[in-house]
């Protein structure tokens, strides 16, 4: 019977050296700002009281944030050959990263921390003397938004260079 070669093993570890091309391209300078708005919501989150559904809310954005992080750093460092069955498929998974999980999480927690901070809306009024969420809850929603948006923008990128049959997120 034939036999299947074996696939290639990762490259020889050399010096790690960054990846400047990838830090200068459209996905780069989207991931910079996906991990700085993402990083900031969640502190934001983090940072105050918070309740109920907002313990997803900072599920969500941290878990993202942590994925992203990741993809970042292996894109940064040209190492993305060394992830398992995904590394072959880098552009496919930062697609659906980017899509699914970027977009979807980062509404839904946007979606959570909108109606939270609807709910405090009346602690906004002048002479009210308790201590008031309201703003922490619109800041973070606000860059929650925005963060959504970034992944939306990451992902179309990745769906036009897809479509365009490129293999490399640059």
């Amino acid at each position: 019977p034939p036999t299947v070669p074996p696939p290639p093993g990762p490259p020889a570890r050399g010096s790690l050296s960054l990846h400047r091309a990838f830090l200068r391209s459209p996905l780069g300078l989207l991931r910079l700002g996906q991990l700085a708005l993402g990083a900031a919501f969640w502190v934001t989150v983090a940072a105050h009281k918070y309740e109920g559904a907002a313990h997803f809310a900072l599920f969500a954005a941290v878990l993202v944030w942590l994925l992203t992080l990741a993809l970042f750093g292996l894109s940064l460092l040209g190492r993305w050959e060394l992830v398992p069955w995904l590394g072959s498929r880098w552009l496919l998974t930062n697609l659906v990263h980017d899509l699914a999980l970027g977009v979807g999480l980062y509404a839904a927690a946007t979606g959570i921390m909108g109606h939270k901070a609807k709910q405090r809306s009346f602690c906004n009024l002048p002479g009210y003397s308790q201590h008031c969420l309201y703003s922490a809850y619109l800041s973070a929603s606000i860059c929650g938004g925005i963060t959504a948006c970034l992944y939306l923008f990451s992902g179309l990128y990745c769906l036009s260079r897809r479509c365009q049959d490129q293999r490399d997120i640059i």
